[in-house]
């Protein structure tokens, strides 16, 4: 048992997805795992264990944000011994070609945090996805016909920003969408040799000033977690 997660040994896999919204890691379970028990609410926060083709598989909410999402991975990572770790959840495009409801698959995630800044004095690490997560999740999705983007995101410290412009310096750099935990997910990831990835669906444009409705988000959110659930359980 860790601080912010009351499982007992064994009761959390190996892999597990993160969204941030604790109420979509419930909808998440039960809408796609088979016997999905809960094994955490402390804060709230809710974990649920299931299997998904015969495979066991977790789901743990992260809240928003770097820091509280590095909470939960440290702690899966070093207390629970999870290997596989997919973040799913919603960014805001930053390219005209990066449509609402579309699937961004984050190779890298650029960012604003400063959580790497005491690590790396003078210099910029460069946090990047898990390569085998990668492959199995961009061929999943050829086979399967799901359209997918790939490349750089932003994950940023504040979501809601004194300049609204200020955007366009990273669409510029073909940063693709802004999201607020890949860049701590894929390095924390790093640090401690397991393995990350990132899959978001598309939410709303910074470009066209676009919002997709609460029934549009489910119905995109189903194919990014189909995604996610076949890369963790092939």
């Amino acid at each position: 048992m860790s601080i912010h997660i009351e499982a007992k040994p064994g009761e959390i896999a190996d892999s597990v997805l993160l969204p941030g919204d604790p109420m979509r890691a419930k909808w998440i379970a039960e809408t796609f795992l088979e016997d999905p028990v809960c094994y955490n609410d402390v804060r709230a926060m809710l974990g649920f264990t299931g299997t998904f083709k015969g495979k066991r598989i977790s789901v743990q909410g992260t809240g928003m944000g770097i820091p509280s999402a590095l909470i939960y991975c440290h702690e899966l990572i070093n207390f629970y011994e999870v290997k596989n770790l997919i973040r799913v959840g919603t960014a805001g495009s930053y390219q005209k070609e990066v449509r609402l409801r579309d699937i961004v698959i984050a190779m890298a995630a650029s960012s604003t945090s400063g959580i790497n800044n005491s690590r790396f004095i003078n210099a910029d690490y460069s946090p990047t996805a898990n390569f085998d997560l990668f492959m199995k999740a961009a061929n999943y999705a050829q086979v399967h016909k799901i359209p997918i983007k790939a490349g750089n995101v932003l994950s940023a410290d504040e979501f809601y920003e004194d300049d609204y412009d200020s955007y366009k310096q990273w669409a510029n750099f073909g940063v693709l969408c802004v999201e607020m935990e890949a860049a701590g997910l894929y390095t924390i990831a790093a640090k401690y040799n397991a393995r990350a990835l990132a899959i978001l669906t598309i939410s709303d444009s910074l470009v066209t000033k676009e919002k997709t409705s609460a029934d549009e988000r489910e119905s995109s959110f189903s194919k990014m977690i189909e995604i996610a659930l076949h890369t963790l359980s092939d």
